[in-house]
């Protein structure tokens, strides 16, 4: 059995960096290095039967669920088909035969976090139509947001309310600013937390791009082992030296009106759901 993709294939890894720069009420800064799947979600079944160790919707130490992402009624098991039906109901004509790619964390032995995931969705000619930002937080709650079509740049913008709870350390009346390029050899994504005119915090997320093969797969897991039970507790870890500078909380109850257009909502705000 091949242990590496085809030429053709347009799935791949990146090797990232995450960085995130508070900027009120106290100044905070961290980064971390990880890496993401980029999968052309028309392969997946084809990219998880050649990758060792990487499966689809089976236990193993790698694991692509559907049901990890993006989930519409009705609409399908398959994340492709979720993702339609979600742009058909937000007036987006995404073509049956469109192509779209996912950047996204694994499961890792059966354990998923997802702070983020990214689309980015083509037409049949392989013009960018948009993009989404599937952005999740530690209650396992989901919110996706919709990017327009990209400048001439290739950079997809949206400045759009926040309206979900990401940290006890982040007002719910805030905007994201969300700057995405288009995903190349390089990965440059940029994600802001503004208050009007003034900026709250800053976080990038950068990579390069690497060939999706087995040996790669494996080395990557020796450079970064149990990648989604580091990502949870680093987000756990930095919320500690918040907790410690005494930067103001808001518990997840609290204004749960400012929490709309939830996935998977939380107790705590399944009453405000319509």
């Amino acid at each position: 059995m091949a242990h590496a993709l085809g030429e053709d294939s347009r799935s791949c890894l990146y090797e990232c960096t995450v960085m995130h720069h508070r900027l009120t009420p106290k100044e905070h800064r961290f980064t971390y290095s990880l890496f993401l799947l980029c999968l052309d979600l028309d392969e997946v079944e084809a990219v998880c039967s050649k990758i060792k160790g990487l499966s689809h919707n089976r236990f193993n130490f790698y694991t692509f669920r559907d049901r990890d992402h993006l989930t519409v009624t009705g609409a399908g098991g398959s994340v492709k088909q979720n993702l339609a039906a979600y742009l058909a109901q937000n007036g987006v004509d995404f073509p049956e035969n469109g192509r779209a790619i996912l950047l996204t964390l694994p499961r890792v032995l059966g354990y998923i976090f997802n702070p983020v995931s990214f689309y980015f969705c083509f037409d049949t000619a392989g013009a960018p139509l948009c993009a989404l930002a599937q952005v999740g937080n530690t209650f396992g709650e989901m919110k996706p947001y919709l990017l327009p079509a990209p400048d001439s740049d290739g950079v997809f913008r949206l400045r759009t309310p926040k309206h979900f709870y990401v940290s006890p350390f982040s007002a719910l009346d805030l905007d994201f600013d969300f700057k995405l390029r288009l995903p190349g050899g390089a990965l440059e994504i940029h994600i802001n937390d503004l208050q009007g005119d003034s900026t709250v915090l800053l976080s990038t997320l950068t990579g390069t791009r690497a060939t999706l093969s087995t040996a790669r797969l494996a080395w990557l897991t020796l450079k970064f082992p149990f990648l989604t039970l580091k990502v949870i507790f680093l987000i756990h870890w930095q919320a500690l030296l918040l907790w410690l500078k005494r930067l103001p909380f808001h518990p997840k109850a609290a204004n749960a009106h400012l929490q709309r257009d939830v996935l998977n909502p939380h107790s705590s705000i399944a009453k405000e759901m319509p």
